[in-house]
């Protein structure tokens, strides 16, 4: 299985493959991660007591403590020196990121929080390597210290990786995930523009019929199971202190293993959706909608079945990945004006009513299709049968590469 996902820094992605590990190679990569574990620790511990002594803990210090570890601790050196490093980067970075939002004096809600002990039985590993600490030889992929692992390659990666994660998830599946560079495609031109709104009833409404994506209802589909299972884990949840039984573990195995199943489904709902809506036009007018907002409404459970934010992402990459032109439209006031001749109605529409009528010119059109079509006047691109009226409304952020002209 192979999934790709956008990382950190523009023009990277991350493919990621199913790992087959042998019972050798299991042993070395757990015994790799008690190792870097203990270094993540021992980092937290250094940075509380550089906290109360008032003095600085950036990564030249802890490098340091990794230096004087490894010298005094031979089960220490017999592991490889890159994933014990990159923990060290790791710590560092989540720390200037606390650090750095309680500077700027975030909500408690909102700030990342100092980086906690990990523990044993709690932590699942995660391993990182540079380029120095890894290769690919005959299919297989050769870390150091030794460890061979065998890889499930679904398909090739497009350029040489420049650093790799080994980790294992909640179900015990081993993984390792690739960082290359992007590269981006050109598609035919077609000449066509769309706009997209999203919603609830249908996770995005479009200009055009044929690429409305209606609401998959994965996690409804799937919730009867679910409920069986959760109802399984709440009768058996051990006592505080006590180990969980056999039943239990493989109750909760079982919830976490149709959770990722959901959220597969999901994810590949919304790339298979992205790549049609891509591939078929040229410019996209996407409303900048922000769902988190709806997880404390009576709408919770149904917006996020709706994967309306995995759904965008995956819009984004693919329209970047083809050099398709891509607009951000605000949403205020989409649901309020009038995409034929511009005119805001008085009074915000209530969610019950999906009919959207316009007083001054008397146009009515389905709430949520009106909406679509307000997100090309808004961003420029007028769509057929609409006057040359660009409603008003918050600026539109543009997303193009580097060549295209803007239109």
């Amino acid at each position: 299985m192979m999934t790709l996902r956008e990382v950190e820094g523009a023009g990277h992605a991350r493919y990621t493959y199913r790992l087959r590990v042998s019972s050798t190679a299991r042993t070395a990569l757990e015994a790799e991660w008690t190792r870097c574990r203990w270094i993540w620790n021992e980092c937290c511990a250094r940075s509380k007591k550089a906290h109360a002594d008032e003095e600085k803990c950036g990564p030249a210090r802890l490098d340091k403590m990794l230096t004087e570890a490894r010298t005094a601790n031979v089960w220490l050196r017999e592991g490889s020196s890159v994933p014990q490093q990159q923990t060290i980067r790791d710590f560092a970075k989540s720390r200037t990121k606390a650090l750095k939002d309680i500077k700027a004096r975030l909500p408690q809600h909102r700030r990342a929080g100092m980086p906690k002990y990990k523990k044993k039985h709690a932590a699942d590993p995660t391993l990182n390597y540079t380029q120095r600490g890894f290769r690919l030889k005959d299919g297989r992929l050769h870390l150091a210290g030794g460890i061979v692992l065998s890889l499930a390659w679904s398909r090739g990666l497009t350029k040489p990786p420049s650093s790799v994660r080994v980790y294992r998830d909640s179900l015990g599946h081993w993984y390792a995930s690739f960082v290359v560079v992007t590269t981006t495609e050109t598609l035919p031109a077609t000449g066509r523009a769309i706009g997209i709104d999203w919603g609830v009833k249908k996770t995005a409404t479009t200009t055009s019929d044929a690429h409305d994506l209606p609401h998959p209802q994965h996690g409804k589909t799937a919730g009867q199971r679910l409920a069986c299972y959760q109802k399984r884990m709440a009768r058996r949840k051990p006592k505080r202190g006590q180990a969980g039984s056999k039943g239990y573990r493989e109750a909760k195995r079982q919830t976490a293993k149709l959770h990722k199943k959901i959220a597969r489904q999901r994810e590949d709902t919304g790339r298979k959706w992205a790549k049609r809506v891509v591939r078929d036009h040229d410019r996209l007018a996407v409303e900048d909608f922000r769902p988190k907002f709806l997880a404390k409404s009576t709408m919770a459970r149904k917006a996020a079945d709706a994967a309306i934010g995995v759904t965008k992402q995956a819009l984004i990459r693919m329209a970047s990945k083809y050099r398709r032109e891509l607009h951000l439209v605000h949403p205020a006031h989409t649901t309020m004006d009038c995409a034929q001749c511009g005119a805001r109605t008085k009074h915000a529409l209530p969610l019950s009513e999906r009919t959207y009528t316009c007083t001054v010119c008397g146009t009515v059109s389905p709430r949520d299709k009106n909406s679509a079509r307000v997100m090309l006047v808004r961003a420029g691109l007028n769509p057929a049968g609409a006057d040359r009226v660009r409603a008003a409304g918050p600026p539109v952020h543009s997303q193009r590469e580097p060549g295209i002209p803007a239109h």
